[in-house]
């Protein structure tokens, strides 16, 4: 084709042999045809609109994620996706948005997510297709936005790709934050394939831009060679495994613990040279307190967590941020994951002292965020991780984890996690008062409204 156009270019049509001008009509129909029927990516997708110069939130009554007492008729003002003003009067020419009937809180954040996580037995086995396990992630995406969570911290499964899509605005979903594939050594936590399959066979389950698992890592310098390479594929945060995992796939305990000091000393020194941090998958306090001691600044679970491991998080300012939906999902139904049902019992005893750690964590002084934690293709109750944290604690504190806490944990204190001036206008506005009635964290249905940098991405009807 590439020498017919050249031919035509240095020829006039007069020049060329007739088998030459027969071909010359078929390309010149092609391309006339592939031209007037060509549509650019951002036709197809079109870009996210900027936000509304300004916009005037009006009515309701506000919980600004401080831990203050709420506040009525609150009036926010968002100029170029930022909170300019709280109080006063309506400017002219502001976009108004009637929140009369709503409780505004800040947009919510989950800092433990797996938008990628099919069922592992499936798709380890390629039972799930890439399109369905595409299809499943981008309805996550949808879901977690309707339910009030503009923000959330993948903690392994996804890689740039899915974050990426997002944040272009080719699809509704919350910000997101990853750290790529998980590191785990071998035998580790996060080699979930069968005990028989070969290890070197275990990287065949990644799908570059779409779903990453986890880099396999034996000694410090395998190791500060995955972290390096984490971030050349666009990691933002560091995740290690550093015990067993609950949901054991492989010969692997919870009671186990996973890389030495010195090679999780590795990895911090990886992610501040990167000007980021590490946080950790922990179950035990062994584990936990080798983490701890080397500098990681995040644990993720801590489920066994005790008084003298809380101290020790305190001391070197370690925040944790617990998963109890899960828990409580596979007690209720452990075959949604493929578990026999003689594992209720032993989930039972994890979510036991799951929510005891929490408590061992706050009477010591650590900072106690919040994640779901949620696996599969079935994420819509994210908001249930506040019902049980209300329950456990109180509605405005689980509030605070979910916001001001949460965005403090991920880096994002300073533009997320409350309703002030100066920060990026992301808020949730519920049809009720969750303070007051807590399951309605978990109803999407009361979630109203919802705000993401300035921009009203759901407004439902209200009666």
């Amino acid at each position: 084709m590439r020498r017919l156009s050249t031919l035509v270019r240095a020829s006039s049509d007069a020049e060329l042999p007739p088998v030459f001008l027969r071909l010359l009509s078929v390309v010149r129909t092609r391309t006339q045809s592939a031209e007037s029927d060509a549509v650019t990516q951002t036709s197809i997708v079109p870009a996210r609109p900027e936000p509304p110069a300004a916009l005037w939130l009006d009515g309701g009554t506000l919980a600004d994620g401080t831990g203050r007492d709420p506040v009525r008729n609150p009036g926010i003002l968002v100029e170029a996706g930022r909170i300019t003003r709280l109080g006063g009067t309506r400017p002219a020419g502001a976009e108004v948005v009637d929140c009369s009937g709503l409780m505004l809180t800040p947009g919510l954040i989950d800092a433990h997510v797996h938008m990628a996580c099919a069922p592992f037995d499936s798709s380890l086995r390629y039972d799930v297709s890439v399109a369905d396990m595409a299809a499943d992630m981008f309805v996550n995406c949808r879901q977690t936005l309707d339910g009030g969570f503009t923000t959330v911290r993948d903690t392994g499964g996804i890689d740039r790709g899915l974050a990426g899509v997002v944040a272009a605005g080719k699809m509704p979903g919350p910000r997101i934050l990853q750290c790529g594939p998980v590191h785990s050594q071998t035998g580790g936590g996060g080699q979930m394939g069968a005990e028989w399959e070969p290890t070197h066979l275990w990287d065949a389950h990644a799908v570059p831009g779409l779903v990453a698992w986890a880099l396999l890592s034996d000694g410090q310098d395998e190791l500060r060679k995955n972290v390096r390479e984490g971030f050349r594929r666009g990691a933002t945060f560091v995740k290690l495994l550093v015990t067993g995992a609950v949901v054991a796939i492989s010969t692997q305990q919870p009671s186990d613990t996973q890389f030495t000091l010195a090679e999780i000393a590795v990895a911090v020194e990886e992610a501040n040279a990167k000007g980021t941090y590490v946080t950790v998958h922990a179950h035990n306090n062994r584990g936990i307190r080798a983490a701890v001691t080397a500098g990681v600044r995040c644990v993720e679970h801590g489920s066994q967590i005790d008084e003298q491991t809380a101290a020790l998080m305190s001391e070197h300012g370690v925040a944790l941020v617990p998963t109890l939906s899960i828990m409580e999902q596979l007690v209720a139904d452990p075959a949604s994951m493929g578990l026999a049902p003689s594992y209720a019992s032993r989930l039972s005893e994890f979510a036991r002292t799951a929510r005891d750690a929490v408590l061992a964590a706050r009477a010591a002084g650590v900072r106690v965020g919040l994640g779901s934690d949620l696996l599969g293709p079935d994420q819509r109750d994210r908001g249930r991780e506040l019902v049980h944290r209300a329950k456990l604690e109180t509605p405005m504190s689980a509030l605070e984890s979910a916001t001001r806490v949460n965005a403090g944990i991920i880096g994002l204190g300073d533009d997320l996690g409350t309703i002030e001036t100066g920060k990026i206008a992301d808020i949730a506005g519920f049809a009720g008062d969750p303070l007051s009635e807590p399951e309605q964290f978990s109803d999407r249905d009361r979630v109203a409204l919802v705000v993401q940098g300035g921009r009203v991405v759901k407004s439902a009807p209200r009666s």
